[in-house]
């Protein structure tokens, strides 16, 4: 703390300083590195350059078709293979998300793979995922693939009491019989160190991880074994000061610059057991680990992995620039997730149906002033998601206006003022004030309420959605709604 107090005079100005170089609006906002962090490893001081990442090659990999699946009924292979297209579009030709892996151990698994390849996608390039067992390496080389993972756990948790290893030697020779099978069948190994934030760092993973180098030294480089840093439980931290094993900053120093791991054959994987699982995988990013291991909307074993689409979001605040990611792809990828029957909640962040809709008749008014008061970014650019009013009885005049212009398209001269649309919002305050409403009004209300009200004004500017809303008949509400969403845009 300094000695003395600063004082802050007032800067007084007369136009308005929207910060845009952090807060552009036509993307995420930016996260800029004002200089070096320290942290204190082993009584030494080390000095990280966090500003780095934005030009070293940092990627996402993703796990939904393996760690995704343990979470639901396994997908059909036409989910996969959809879901697989939609991802690569995503990620864009730069290959942003860069690798997915796949099980290979039934006939469905191998048949959504050889699909998957078939669309000639460059990325995400399909990686494998078996038992540390050397025989699943016939199933690798019959589906060509180039790479696979393979669970190498690391903790005592898993040495002693789940795989009954009798010593930690024997539980390490075991693994690296393995990675000399993956090697002399020429597939790339990439070792997943299970609950390594529970894991005696110096006495097994830093040893480990040394004896994977020396082993790679003896094999071309696109061989050389990658080590998957998994947070099995989610304890990891991203806090400076705090120790080993649990600090993410001291577990990638240790291995990147101690045991010589290079980045690019870092990857981290996280689980979101205490709520940490986007900020983790970011934190591995900027301490000097390239890839950070995801799943769509998060959707993992217990309580999730971090979440793809919120990966993008973090890649692009950090690169500052798209990167060839089409980010809305992300809104179809949402769409078609609820239509197969995945659980998305209505608040949850870029794609829930409430992530940007606003109840509060004040916000309206902001809204309708301007977007950048109450939207996050340019949600409709990005997200194909224009910014909504949910009409309940804080909406207000505001909010019945921004709830009539979204929803005929209006925009700029041609957006309708709350005096013209006053009888509406009187019969929306009604609702609550005479009738004793106490659910919000939906969409199907409020629009035969606004035909009746507005008559011929509704019906010019509404014929070309008229179309899209008959289609919905029959559907399932989030169906109905996705598509009354889409039209609106339209």
């Amino acid at each position: 703390m300094p000695d003395k107090k600063k004082t802050h005079p007032l800067q007084d100005a007369n136009e308005p300083n929207l910060l845009t170089e952090t807060y552009p609006h036509v993307l995420p906002p930016l996260i800029r590195f004002e200089g070096p962090v320290t942290e204190q490893i082993d009584g030494q001081a080390v000095t990280f350059d966090l500003a780095a990442v934005k030009t070293r090659p940092i990627c996402i990999t993703d796990t939904t078709f393996r760690d995704g699946q343990q979470a639901r009924p396994p997908y059909t292979v036409d989910q996969m293979v959809h879901i697989y297209d939609l991802m690569s579009r995503l990620g864009g030709p730069n290959g942003v998300i860069r690798q997915t892996e796949f099980f290979l151990y039934t006939a469905n698994d191998r048949e959504t793979l050889d699909r998957c390849r078939a669309l000639g996608h460059d990325y995400p390039e399909c990686t494998g995922w078996i038992r540390a067992v050397k025989g699943d390496f016939r199933l690798v080389k019959e589906a060509g693939l180039k790479e696979t993972g393979m669970l190498t756990s690391s903790s005592d948790y898993h040495i002693f009491n789940k795989l009954k290893f009798h010593s930690r030697r024997e539980c390490m020779d075991a693994y690296c019989e393995v990675v000399d099978a993956a090697l002399e069948a020429g597939v790339r190994p990439r070792c997943h160190f299970e609950d390594i934030t529970r894991a005696d760092i110096e006495g097994f993973v830093l040893p480990f991880a040394e004896k994977l180098m020396r082993m790679s030294e003896q094999v071309p480089e696109e061989l050389t074994a990658k080590i998957r840093l998994c947070d099995t439980m989610g304890f990891g931290l991203p806090y400076p000061g705090v120790d080993l094993p649990r600090s993410i900053p001291k577990l990638i120093y240790k291995l990147n610059r101690e045991v010589g791991v290079p980045s690019d054959r870092l990857e981290w994987h996280g689980h979101n057991d205490f709520h940490k699982v986007s900020v983790n995988a970011a934190t591995a990013w900027l301490y000097g680990c390239d890839f950070a291991n995801t799943t769509l909307f998060g959707f993992g074993e217990r309580t999730g992995n971090p979440p793809l689409e919120g990966a993008i979001m973090e890649y692009i605040a950090l690169k500052g620039d798209l990167c060839g990611i089409d980010t809305t792809a992300i809104t179809e990828l949402a769409d078609y997730m609820r239509s197969i029957g995945l659980p998305i909640p209505d608040n949850y962040p870029f794609v829930g149906k409430a992530f940007n809709t606003t109840r509060a008749g004040i916000h309206a008014g902001g809204l309708r002033q301007d977007e950048r008061i109450y939207n996050i970014f340019d949600t409709t650019r990005l997200l194909n998601r224009p910014p909504r009013v949910a009409i309940t009885d804080k909406s207000g005049a505001d909010g019945v206006a921004h709830w009539v212009n979204e929803s005929l398209g209006l925009t700029g001269k041609n957006r309708i003022s709350k005096i013209k649309i006053h009888r509406l919002a009187r019969w929306v305050n009604d609702q609550y004030e005479v009738e004793g409403r106490l659910t919000a009004i939906s969409d199907q209300e409020m629009e035969a309420k606004a035909e009746e009200l507005l008559g011929e004004y509704w019906h010019a500017n509404n014929d070309e959605r008229r179309p899209a809303a008959t289609e919905t008949s029959g559907r399932s509400a989030d169906q109905e709604t996705a598509d009354t969403d889409r039209a609106a845009r339209e």
